[in-house]
């Protein structure tokens, strides 16, 4: 791959806790990734219509208000839309086990909890774009 690895952090929704967010951004720049980050209180829409327009490898939402089973389905299904298939779609934050299944099975990629270590996060981003993105 001749350029970094793009990556678009966002919080979707009315959830106004930012912190992991920014952190997790920091982390994934620290590991040599481009990050955009679009800040508190986005829709799936801008989300998806930010990713396109940033031709991002991978999207990251950090959801800790529980709306995980509508917003996930809702950025999965807009980025079928518009043929976004071959980018990754991940996540945390406080998400029970078999919402993390039910979400994988739709089409999500792995979603982290609270405490992860970041490096997990970065290795896990890097091997799916490296498997999946072809440039």
């Amino acid at each position: 791959m001749n350029r970094p690895i793009r990556v678009l952090v966002a919080k979707v929704g009315l959830d106004g806790h930012d912190r992991g967010a920014k952190i997790i951004a920091t982390a994934l720049r620290d590991a040599g990734m481009e990050v955009i980050y679009t800040g508190l209180r986005q829709t799936a829409e801008m989300v998806v219509n930010a990713a396109l327009q940033e031709d991002v490898d991978a999207i990251g939402v950090s959801i800790l208000s529980g709306a995980h089973n509508t917003i996930f389905p809702k950025i999965i299904s807009l980025m079928k839309e518009k043929g976004m298939n071959d980018v990754l779609l991940t996540g945390g934050g406080i998400i029970p086990e078999d919402d993390m299944i039910a979400l994988h099975e739709m089409g999500v990629g792995k979603l982290f909890p609270p405490g992860t270590p970041t490096v997990e996060i970065a290795d896990y981003i890097r091997q799916w774009v490296k498997e999946n993105r072809s440039f």
